[in-house]
């Protein structure tokens, strides 16, 4: 059943078959009334989604229509204006093939459009919050002395840059590919560019894709990655991900230490790894543990000690540190040796007896007094 069948209204009747025949007339193409001339070619407005812009076609000259984009409110409208005269019998707006108003009738079951004004001299509606599926051409229809008439525009609506796809943090072995992937939408379409940001200023750029594929990864390569996705409609939308490389241990830090008998010494281990590493530590084959012969084991990230309070002879020796976590172990030799109490540093590895001190400086005193008395005596 056709359009008529439904509204029963003969008038409407013909303002359908009107319009449906108005439109058969090219796009583009100037139609003639009398003067008017109108626009040849589609003008384009561009706004960002949710906010608005105001569409007009003004007569400046007799007979002479153009379309004039003005200033965008912070209203989010958008507003679209034909201007027309007095000799207009009939009018519409269209959104491609729909009609939204014919006259005072609202045709569109859109509650966002709206009719602003209908007047001898103009005629305008209102589609308020835009949003992308408003994007498209918007046709005024006038009829004036039984000619009809038409202009265009074409709305284009901006969207912000929105990352909706992120990979998740990541942990892998060192030598592993490693593919991250950013998936970006927006209008128009946004650069995706990935940085690491575990490195200095300056040095972060990685690419400039929405994947970033890394082979062979190095644990220096582990940290931070920005994903930035970027359009110029708004402030880009960021995102990170995060890259944990694990790497077997290896020991950094293992120096020999000099201390003398019965003082306080102690051996120190440092390894990097990932994961942390954990430490033991061996004389020849014996494993030791804290409390054991008067020694003390203690972790504290990736540094371990052994210390000893009361230095003995068989203590001196060489010691084994070593370093173990799931993908491998390493060791350090360290060598506790003797070394004589006057070349003792006072510190935390060498500490100073006090009564022998307080005794070696009597002698001294005793010494310097006896002297002075032998110089006397001479006298």
């Amino acid at each position: 059943m056709g359009v008529c069948g439904y509204l029963f209204l003969p008038w409407k009747c013909l303002v359908v078959v009107s319009l449906r025949l108005l439109f058969l007339v090219p796009t583009g193409v100037p139609v003639r009334s009398g003067d008017a001339t109108f626009p040849k070619a589609m003008d384009n407005v561009t706004v960002r989604q949710g906010e608005s812009a105001t569409l007009s076609i003004f007569a400046q000259e007799k007979g002479l229509a153009t379309v004039h984009e003005l200033p965008i409110s912070q209203t989010r409208e958008e507003i679209r204006e034909c201007t027309i005269d007095d000799r207009v019998t009939r009018v519409a707006w269209l959104n491609r093939s729909t009609i939204l108003y014919a006259g005072n009738d609202k045709w569109s079951i859109d509650p966002r459009v709206i009719i602003l004004v209908n007047t001898p001299t103009q005629y305008s509606i209102m589609i308020q919050n835009v949003d992308v599926y408003d994007e498209g051409p918007y046709t005024c229809s006038v009829q004036t002395d039984n000619h009809p008439k038409t202009s265009r525009v074409h709305l284009i609506v901006q969207v912000p840059p929105q990352i909706m796809n992120i990979s998740s943090d990541i942990t892998v072995n060192e030598g592993s590919s490693v593919t991250l992937l950013c998936l970006a939408i927006g209008r128009p379409e946004p650069t995706v560019t990935w940085r690491h940001l575990s490195v200095k200023e300056g040095q972060g750029f990685v690419s400039e894709d929405e994947y970033l594929e890394i082979s062979d990864i190095k644990r220096d390569q582990s940290g931070e990655y920005e994903c930035s996705a970027l359009n110029d409609v708004a402030a880009p939308d960021v995102r990170k991900v995060k890259i944990t490389v694990n790497y077997p241990p290896y020991i950094s830090k293992a120096k020999n230490t000099g201390v003398s008998v019965g003082q306080k010494g102690i051996l120190s281990c440092e390894a990097s790894a990932v994961p942390m590493a954990e430490f033991q530590w061996f004389k020849e084959d014996t494993r030791l543990a804290t409390g054991l012969d008067g020694v003390r084991i203690e972790n504290k990230g990736h540094i371990s000690t052994l210390t000893f309070f009361n230095v003995s002879e068989k203590d001196y020796g060489n010691y084994t540190c070593v370093a173990t976590n799931k993908l491998g172990n390493t060791n350090a030799s360290i060598t506790l040796y003797e070394i004589s109490p006057s070349s003792a540093v006072a510190g935390p590895g060498a500490v100073i007896d006090g009564v022998n001190s307080a005794s070696r400086a009597l002698a001294c005193l005793w010494l310097s007094g006896t002297l002075f008395a032998h110089f006397l005596m001479k006298f």
